[in-house]
């Protein structure tokens, strides 16, 4: 990899043909998000794929039994003493500073993403671990991927943004009933649900997932980006605002070396060789 490639210290990564590949690696904890550098790992890992040329796609996936499981519950139990330095302890205000410069990265830096996100559910998705994998852009996930937006049984809210991703994803009746009754989503329900695309099993989930990531890894890069920041844009803009952006960049797009090498391609009938510019 580049240069300038991150240093981990809870996950792996990986680049192989335009496509990233950041495995969370701290299944003694499920991969949770608080009590790890997880965070850290995951808000570089996109700040990187956002600057480097070399990156079409990034996969997000779990390492042993768990995709994620959101907040190391057992750090909430002790708030006192030395433990009011640790990520649940502290007065209301430092608390709502610690959501701030802690979890809430995440969605942050996922929301100013520039390249297509998959997210490769291995197993349990809980919590904050539920909401990381809706603010990707595409799920897929074996038999193993359970979802839950379980905040409410530990008499809390979804502090890392939960509550707008998910409503986005499977409409307000749908996360409203996930979310006040805190239950769990096995894998076929949230096939239907919407939460996840599709369900494969579980030794195929990662070839699933590579492959339909190598078919956008294989488009022009600059297309494939301003394709994912305008469906991004679409959501918050009106109508004629979001047309004028549409002119604007397509007219950038049209004056590619990689648009004339992929009309050229299609007429000749051939795959293209896309440099990016």
């Amino acid at each position: 990899m580049a240069d300038n490639t991150p240093s981990l210290q809870d996950a792996r990564l990986t680049l192989e043909d335009r496509v990233a590949t950041l495995t969370l690696d701290r299944d003694d904890l499920r991969n949770a998000l608080t009590g790890t550098a997880l965070i850290d790992d995951i808000v570089d890992t996109i700040q990187w794929a956002n600057q480097s040329a070399n990156v079409s796609v990034l996969i997000i996936t779990g390492s042993g039994r768990a995709f994620c499981a959101g907040g190391n519950i057992k750090e909430m139990q002790y708030r006192e003493g030395d433990h009011r330095n640790g990520p649940f302890g502290g007065s209301a205000l430092e608390l709502e500073r610690k959501y701030r410069e802690g979890i809430q990265r995440i969605p942050i830096a996922i929301h100013k993403a520039e390249v297509p996100i998959i997210a490769a559910v291995n197993g349990p998705a809980i919590g904050a671990g539920c909401d990381l994998a809706c603010m990707c852009d595409i799920r897929i996930g074996s038999e193993k991927a359970t979802f839950g937006e379980t905040f409410v049984n530990l008499g809390i809210i979804p502090g890392d943004g939960g509550a707008w991703f998910l409503q986005r994803l499977i409409g307000y009746q749908r996360a409203a009933e996930m979310t006040l009754t805190g239950r769990l989503v096995h894998a076929e329900e949230a096939v239907q649900l919407g939460l996840m695309m599709e369900q494969v099993p579980a030794e195929q989930l990662m070839s699933r997932v590579m492959t339909l990531a190598q078919q956008m890894a294989a488009k022009p890069p600059h297309a494939l980006r301003m394709s994912k920041r305008l469906m991004k844009q679409a959501q918050r803009h009106e109508l004629p605002d979001f047309l004028e952006l549409c002119a604007a960049w397509q007219g950038m797009l049209h004056n590619t070396d990689d648009h004339v090498e992929a009309v050229n391609a299609f007429v000749e009938k051939r795959e293209g060789v896309y440099r990016g510019k």
